[in-house]
């Protein structure tokens, strides 16, 4: 495994290029990078819990309005393609492990506005995954009406139907098919676009490729990776979301570590002309 060198985070404008390399690193490091991640829950606890219970309110709010509006039949795709826009969630946990990095005790202007100083490429990422995840929706209708057809059912029949019926079980095993491999997609593009976005002066496109060549050189690794996410952000959802109080900070720190250890850069001169 290469060794990962120190980075001076938040470069200026003048800062010279900067060349992406991609370490190569063993199926062992998601579980440090995990134990990285509670750790700094822990040393940031009360930001972190409180970044965490915004999301759980903001998914609790939506799911109960969905709800009362008679949208429940959306509900099932909306917490599916969570994973679409997951890493975006995850920016106001970078911003609280950058703090810790620096030395300083973290707060909420960490967790909630760390992505100032690169909106315009972070909004960048944000469309790509916001495509993704449109994408998912429309495939989401297009198999319910495959299956189902254009009557929705009252909710006990759909969700019992899903479990017991072949139509159900079909929907659900192409869904599953047709959405993982959207989802790894998505995934591949941003597993450490964002961060790279937060840490350097670079565009989304430098970032997504930096993601893909990740991803490329340590495909069975960032896959152990991606089903860690995915299990527990799934472990998190069944809790009725509660639980993802304390799953999305850890996991968000996790990422940022992961980051770190995946990616370096060197500087390159710039030509004088």
């Amino acid at each position: 495994m290469n060794a990962v060198t120190t980075k001076t985070h938040g470069q200026s404008a003048d800062a010279p290029n900067v060349k992406i390399i991609i370490n190569k690193v063993g199926m062992d490091r998601p579980k440090a990078w995990l134990a990285a991640g509670m750790e700094d829950f822990r040393r940031a606890t009360a930001v972190s819990l409180s970044y965490g219970m915004f999301w759980v309110g903001l998914s609790i709010a939506i799911t109960l309005g969905a709800y009362t509006l008679g949208y429940w039949h959306w509900l099932l795709p909306m917490i599916a393609g969570f994973m679409f826009i997951g890493p975006l969630v995850a920016v106001g946990s970078y911003g609280i492990s950058l703090a810790l990095e620096r030395g300083r005790v973290p707060n909420l202007g960490d967790a909630f506005g760390s992505w100032r100083p690169h909106a315009g490429q972070l909004a960048m990422m944000g469309v790509m995954m916001m495509i993704f995840f449109l994408a998912w929706i429309r495939l989401a209708t297009l198999l319910f009406a495959l299956f189902f057809g254009f009557e929705v059912p009252s909710p006990a029949t759909l969700y019992t139907a899903l479990v017991t019926t072949p139509e159900g079980l079909s929907m659900l095993a192409v869904g599953t098919v047709a959405g993982g491999i959207l989802a790894f997609g998505a995934f591949a593009i941003s597993v450490v676009a964002i961060p790279t976005l937060m840490d350097q002066d670079l565009t989304f496109m430098e970032g997504i490729e930096a993601s893909v060549r990740c991803v490329a050189r340590n495909f069975r690794t960032m896959l152990l990776w991606a089903a860690i996410l995915t299990g527990c952000v799934v472990v998190g959802v069944m809790t009725f979301y509660i639980g993802l109080a304390l799953i999305l900070p850890v996991l968000g720190h996790a990422s940022w570590h992961a980051y770190e250890e995946l990616v370096r850069f060197e500087p390159v001169e710039k030509l004088s002309t």
